[in-house]
């Protein structure tokens, strides 16, 4: 393994620095001001500045960077990892400036692998110029959707067409008058097994019978500033057959291949949210004074620095390893690594973010530094793409497994 950066990502990280440091980060205050202004607070690509800031990254060859096939910029996840760093240092902003914002990524990257011709002129291609945004809707409020198999919307045939009916709720991005299409996860046969009886189906914002009932708040955030998150009703809504995407039963397989990248991607970012928190830290520390000496000359706060270095280099590698092997060996793979990533990231960013937290004080808590707000997203992320409890059984039954066979070897 060698994680030193080869040249086309010094490139990518030259330039995207760059953009950071003379557009996004400039950019961030006339962002939260442009987001108040909005009559409808959740229409954030309505955003003049956003605009902007997304022409400018078309211009600098900085759009799409997660994409690795046809209308992305051709990079590995391992060329993309220390890229996807970079834009969670403004994880409001930037993912959204260069078109790699969740959930409209992960959606691109089902279409782009699993949908048909038609489905992709008519949904991947304004997704890919950044024209239209869309939402992923699988869980739902009435079962366990940490067990994908237990989902219970209904998606049955109806001669040329499907009719859905269920429920669903957490839809991030559903808020968002701009996400026009929506990929639904329901059932087609109950009676199939287990990993066969889910299917997943393109569903038109705007069809009859699709009511976005409400927003959904974090810790008190409605996360306006990527769309928010809705609960969702389906009452007979009816799309023509050819929406589905794949075949019937697919849908627990596709679900699969969509959030292995989207589980490294928000680790990648993660990171960068962490990066930043120390460097808050280590600012606050030095310019605020307690019981006679700055507060970096404290030696719990010096703890505190240290320990956050220590446990981000360490997170970093395991990322890194991880993008190495899906890149060499593929997602299955990569599949223990990526679990471990998923349960490690959340951890430690949120151990990092909670220290930068107390050196700030009350301020730590307040609007006036990004550490409350991103403390709120790092500990949804321990639920989204399935909770840290799912991802430790499952890793630890592949240990047990591999160690049993070790043994009788």
């Amino acid at each position: 393994m060698d994680f030193a950066y080869d040249a086309k990502t010094e490139e990518f990280r030259r330039r995207l620095l760059a953009f950071m440091e003379e557009k996004v980060e400039p950019a961030e205050a006339a962002f939260a001001e442009q987001l108040e202004a909005l009559e409808n607070r959740w229409a954030w690509t309505e955003v003049p500045i956003l605009a902007e800031l997304q022409d400018e990254a078309r211009a600098r060859g900085l759009w799409n960077l997660f994409l690795p096939g046809e209308g992305g910029a051709g990079l590995t996840n391992l060329q993309y990892a220390p890229l996807a760093e970079i834009t969670g240092r403004s994880g409001q902003l930037a993912p959204a400036a260069l078109n790699c914002a969740a959930p409209d990524s992960g959606n691109m990257e089902v279409l782009a692998a699993f949908g048909t011709e038609q489905q992709k002129a008519r949904w991947l291609e304004p997704l890919l110029a950044g024209k239209i945004r869309s939402a992923f809707a699988m869980t739902e409020p009435d079962v366990a959707s940490s067990d994908a198999t237990n989902i219970s919307t209904r998606i049955e045939r109806a001669g040329d067409s499907y009719l859905i009916n269920g429920r669903k709720w957490w839809i991030t991005g559903a808020m968002n008058p701009h996400a026009e299409i929506f990929i639904v996860m329901g059932k087609t046969d109950p009676s199939a097994d287990r990993h066969w009886q889910q299917s997943q189906i393109l569903v038109p914002r705007h069809t009859k019978g699709v009511v976005v009932k409400r927003g959904m708040e974090v810790f008190g955030y409605d996360d306006h500033h990527h769309g928010g998150h809705a609960e969702l009703e389906f009452n007979d809504v009816r799309v023509p057959v050819e929406n589905l995407i794949g075949g019937e039963g697919d849908g627990f397989a596709i679900a699969q291949a969509r959030l292995g990248p989207g589980r490294i991607h928000h680790c990648m970012r993660s990171i960068g949210v962490a990066e930043r928190a120390i460097e808050l830290m280590c600012a606050r520390a030095s310019e605020r004074v307690a019981f006679g000496k700055p507060l970096a000359e404290q030696g719990v706060v010096r703890e505190w620095i240290a320990q956050s270095r220590v446990r981000l280099e360490q997170l970093r590698l395991l990322v890194l390893k991880t993008a190495w092997l899906m890149d060499t060996v593929g997602n299955r793979g990569a599949h223990a690594e990526i679990q471990a990533i998923k349960i490690a990231t959340p951890r430690t960013v949120e151990w990092i973010l909670d220290r930068a937290i107390q050196v700030h004080g009350a301020g730590g808590l307040s609007q006036d530094f990004p550490l409350a707000a991103s403390f709120a997203g790092i500990r949804t992320l321990r639920f989204a793409d399935g909770p840290d409890e799912v991802h430790e059984n499952a890793l630890a039954r592949a240990e047990l497994a591999r160690q049993s066979l070790g043994k009788n070897s």
